[in-house]
This record gives C-alpha cells, structure tokens and sequence, in this order.
C-alpha cells in the first residue's frame, strides 16, 4: 500500500492528473473524490477553458475561484466574466502551462500553448483602454462611430481580410444570440477579431475612425503594444506549430528547435522599445516570455501557480 501511494504522490509531483485520476480509485478509499480534483487539475493543463468552472465537488472553493477567472464565458450573460473581464489570469496559466511541458519535454501541447498566447496577445495590449478583455458585451460604440469600417465586409479600404471583416461584423451582434451563437463564436472567430483590432491600431494603410474613441495620448503606447503583438504572432517561436501534430505537418519540434527558434524571435522582437522586454532574463524557461506578456499587457504578468497548488493539494489529501 505505501509503494501505492508513493506512486501516486509522485505523479501529482510530476501533474500527472490523467494517470492519477484513474489509478487512485483503485487504491485509496477516497480515491473518487481524488479522481474529480484530478479531472479539474487536468481540464487546466490542457486549456479547456470552456470548462474550467465545471462543477467539481471535491476542490477546495478558493482553487475554483481562481480557474473561474480563467474561464471564458459559455453564454452572453454568464457571471462572473472570467477571461472576458481580464486576460492576465489566464495569460498567467498561459505560462505555467508552458513550463509545465518544457520541463516535461511534452513540445506539442507546449506549441499548442504558445499558439494560443499569441491569438488573444492583442486583446491584452488593448485591456487598459477597453477596460475589459475584448468582452463583446461591452465593445465601445466608438468602434461603430460614422466613418469607421469596422465589420464592414466586403470594404476594400479595409485591411482586415474578409475572414477577419465577417468575425468582426459578428462580435458587434453576437451577445444579442443565443447561447449556442455564442459558443460558436468564440471557437471560430473571437481570436480573429484580436487580431482585427491590433490590425486597426498598429498596421492598416487606411485608417478610418474606428480608433477615435482611444485618447491620443493612450493610442501611441496601445500601437506599440498591438504592434508587438502581431509581431509576435509572426515569430519562428509561433510558426512552430505548423511543424508539429497540432499543426500541418507531422514532425514535433526538438528542445533545441524551440530554444533556437525561441532566441530568432527574441531578436526580432528587440528591434521595438515594447518588443525588448522579450530579452530579459526573468528566469523563466523560455526567457524573456512573461516579461513580454507584461509589456505587450502594460501590467504585471506572471507564471500561475494554480497547477502546481492543485498537485500540493493532492498530496497533502495522500498524506494525511
């Protein structure tokens, strides 16, 4: 029984929640309740962030809290808003994930994370002004004002691409449909309207007044921010994952592949005041990723601890 136990103590070390929650049924009397804390810690490590705030009786409520704010919202009036009232907490799971699988050589869910940091990293830079994450509740009118060709479709002025052009004609409307609209959206569409939005501040060739409503003297540093983050979104470090199983192809990038592709992108990024935060050493694994986080942000960003205190809670219910 105690080789059992150490067994499954150190898999909760090691995150593994997967093999935890099927095994500990089997050995430990409480093992049902520690296979729902395991089904929450792994919901976490994969980004299911429709079903972070899943009802899961046995996690203690202040753990719940804090993956509630990571929880992207499942229908127009859900509360509270999650992700949809700030992006730092989710961008700071974002990065424990990271490290979580460098440390464990997993390199594709580690690309997949990478990946989607860089989809919403344009809602973060435009969150001091907006005063939320890109919540479509809450857009300002001034992205309708007159004169503005946001959500346009069909505008040759626009730079948006007519992809980007139907997303955003959308997340004007879109919390007026029902839940299933909603949902639908998201999955398909809200990260392009991120990338409108930076597209509309920091690179079209034909502004219209859809930024008017941003102050003067907060558009030149919210340029430079969105402007990192399509930059970003462009790196080696990002591209990556079209050389890996949740790309297009079929390789998995080796550590090595990712510390050199890591290192181009930090270069690339150096040539911007915003961009040379990507160069510290803030003792991350990849260094330099959360201090880019918090410069395109303008706030702090910081690797969670959420997985690693589901992992302590786990052991302490073991070793009890």
């Amino acid at each position: 029984m105690d080789s059992a136990r150490d067994l499954l103590i150190e898999l909760a070390r090691r995150h593994a929640f997967a093999d935890l929650g099927a095994l500990a049924p089997r050995v430990l009397p409480d093992g049902e309740e520690i296979a729902d804390v395991c089904e929450f810690g792994q919901r976490l490590l994969a980004l299911d962030a429709e079903d972070f705030a899943a009802e899961a009786r046995a996690v203690p409520a202040e753990l719940k809290r804090r993956a509630r704010a990571c929880h992207m919202p499942q229908t127009p009036r859900e509360r509270p808003r999650g992700a949809l009232a700030s992006l730092r907490p989710a961008y700071g799971l974002l990065l424990e994930v990271i490290a979580i699988r460098w440390h464990r050589r997993e390199l594709s869910p580690m690309v997949a994370a990478v990946h989607i940091a860089s989809e919403y990293l344009p809602l973060l830079a435009f969150e001091p002004v907006l005063g939320h994450a890109g919540d479509p509740a809450l857009w300002p009118a001034g992205l309708n004002a007159a004169g503005s060709r946001f959500g346009v479709i069909g505008d040759r002025d626009c730079d948006h691409t007519r992809a980007e052009q139907s997303a955003v004609n959308r997340t004007l409307r879109v919390a007026l449909e029902p839940a299933q609209g909603w949902r639908a959206y998201f999955d398909r569409q809200h990260s392009q309207v991120a990338g409108a939005m930076a597209t509309c501040v920091a690179a079209c060739r034909h502004p219209c007044t859809v930024m008017d409503w941003v102050e003067p003297h907060a558009r030149e540093s919210l340029a430079a921010r969105a402007g990192v983050a399509l930059t970003f979104a462009d790196t080696p470090f990002v591209r990556l994952r079209h050389a890996a199983p949740v790309g297009h192809g079929f390789g998995v990038p080796s550590a090595e592949e990712v510390l050199a592709a890591w290192e181009r992108s930090r270069a690339a990024m150096a040539k911007t005041e915003v961009g040379q935060a990507a160069t510290e050493e803030d003792g991350f694994p990849l260094a330099g990723l959360p201090s880019l986080f918090a410069a395109v942000a303008a706030a702090p960003v910081e690797p969670s601890t959420l997985i690693d205190d589901i992992s302590a809670h786990l052991i302490d219910r073991m070793t009890s």
